[in-house]
Order: structure tokens, then sequence, then C-alpha cells
């Protein structure tokens, strides 16, 4: 009985955190767009996050080992 008086105020404050959150969302506008962010999954093509994955879909750049050197005898 004595943990009721402990878990009830818990639970209401944690209660009031989650609804909150979600009015802070709401405010900021996170839920928006949604139309959007479905479509975005079904597009063919999605742009590279950073330079480094489009060159490794290309494949037209050497790999930094490959490459050959003339100090190397390479040539």
């Amino acid at each position: 009985m004595e943990s009721l008086y402990l878990l009830i105020p818990l639970s209401a404050g944690l209660v009031l955190l989650i609804i909150g959150v979600f009015g802070w969302a709401v405010n900021r506008g996170q839920f928006e767009d949604l139309e959007m962010e479905a479509e975005r999954i079904l597009a063919d093509e999605a742009p590279p996050l950073d330079g480094d994955q489009a060159l490794r879909k290309g494949g037209t750049e050497e790999s930094p080992t490959r490459r050959s050197s003339p100090e190397r005898g390479d040539c």
C-alpha cells in the first residue's frame, strides 16, 4: 500500500511529461508533411549522403590503395 503513494505521482508525472513532449512536437511542426515521408521510400534514387558514397556507386574512381605511383614503377 505504501508503494502506491510513490507510484501514482510518478506515473502522473510521466503522463504529463509525455503529453508535454507530444505537444512540443506538434507545435514544432514534426507532423506537418507525412505524405512526403511516406513517398520518399518509394523514390528510385536517393541522393548520396556524402561524396564517398557517390564515388562507390559510379565505380569510375580507383581506390586509394590501388593507385599506381611513379616511385613504385607501376606506370
